[in-house]
């Protein structure tokens, strides 16, 4: 191993050390927030804001010490750690239309929410009513493509254009109606991050996070080599199932800031950046969540410095990496090894 090498790979460690530290920081203060009312822990609360107001008066913003901004910064932190996790798999199994088929078949569940909270007064969870509509999708994707014989991206495609029919059927329906409105679910906003969907995506980093790691040698093999899998008679139809009910909830807590037309950059554009430079999949899966945090944090930079739509300052901040990994990159092609 080279002295370059070497310093890389320090690097990335320490590198997936500090985002992994801010991540549970990120996933504590969610933590604070929700179970504020407790004594012990509203005193935690009380100093978050004051620590928080003093952060605004050093660096003159505003931001910092309203509750509403700690759960949409905690909420991008978060997907820029799970995002990247769930689509180096993707990518390196050419799904990455995947995460935006789910993205839509979330939307015409926020659509459904929305038609019933509109109609009956109902007060419940968007997220998680999109959470559920998201998991189904995703299990009828993995269901057509286990049970007909047309190419792979074929079933991905029917329940990508199917399930936004579905959704533009139902916003048709609901314009009109009080309180209907889809437009932040479309492009993201920080103001649709509710305390409800800044805790499911808690639950649901943590949760992916456990799962990847648990079964990451099993997902590694499918990978790189369903056919071999098979022989070696793991459950690969089970795995398949598993990493695509992950891409679903993954997506659902993404789309609060990116929204449904964004979402799945997150899934695709720190890997493709990964994919420049890595010379590993294990690396890659560094280089992706690092890219990603870079994304989400540059991202929330420029969208609250210069007043712009949050979700798409990400999105541009990642694909900036990209092109800057390109560069930086001695091969036209990604030549990755899988350990």
């Amino acid at each position: 191993m080279t002295r370059h090498h070497s310093l890389r790979r320090r690097l990335e460690h320490v590198g997936i050390g500090l985002t992994a530290i801010v991540a549970v920081a990120m996933v504590g203060l969610l933590t604070i927030d929700a179970l504020r009312e407790a004594p012990i822990v509203g005193m935690l609360y009380d100093q978050a804001r004051i620590a928080g107001w003093w952060a605004d008066h050093y660096l003159g913003t505003n931001v910092f010490y309203h509750p509403f901004m700690w759960r949409s910064i905690a909420t991008g932190i978060l997907i820029g750690v799970v995002a990247p996790l769930v689509g180096t798999y993707l990518v390196h199994r050419e799904m990455a239309l995947i995460g935006e088929t789910l993205a839509h078949t979330a939307f015409a569940g926020v659509a459904i929410g929305l038609v019933v909270s509109a109609t009956t007064g109902w007060n419940g969870s968007l997220m998680l009513v999109a959470l559920v509509v998201g998991i189904l999708g995703a299990l009828g994707v993995q269901w057509l493509a286990e049970r007909t014989n047309t190419y792979g991206d074929v079933p991905i495609a029917i329940m990508l254009t199917g399930s936004f029919a579905v959704g533009t059927l139902i916003i048709s329906y609901g314009r009109g109606m009080t309180g209907f409105n889809v437009e932040g679910y479309l492009f993201g906003n920080i103001s649709v991050v509710t305390p409800s969907g800044a805790r499911l995506m808690a639950v649901i980093s943590v949760v992916v996070v456990v799962v990847t790691v648990a079964t990451y040698k099993q997902l590694l093999f499918i990978t790189f080599d369903e056919q071999a899998a098979r022989v070696a008679r793991l459950n690969v139809t089970w795995y398949n199932t598993l990493l695509i009910v992950m891409t679903a909830v993954v997506v659902v807590g993404a789309m609060q800031i990116l929204g449904v037309i964004l979402v799945a950059a997150m899934l695709v554009v720190p890997v493709a950046a990964a994919t420049q430079i890595a010379h590993s999949f294990r690396e890659t899966l560094y280089c992706s969540i690092l890219f990603g945090q870079v994304a989400v944090i540059g991202g929330f930079v420029l969208s609250i410095s210069q007043g712009l739509p949050t979700g798409g300052s990400i999105v541009v901040v990642a694909i900036a990496c990209y092109l800057l990994a390109i560069a930086a990159s001695s091969r036209s092609t990604a030549a990755i090894s899988a350990h």
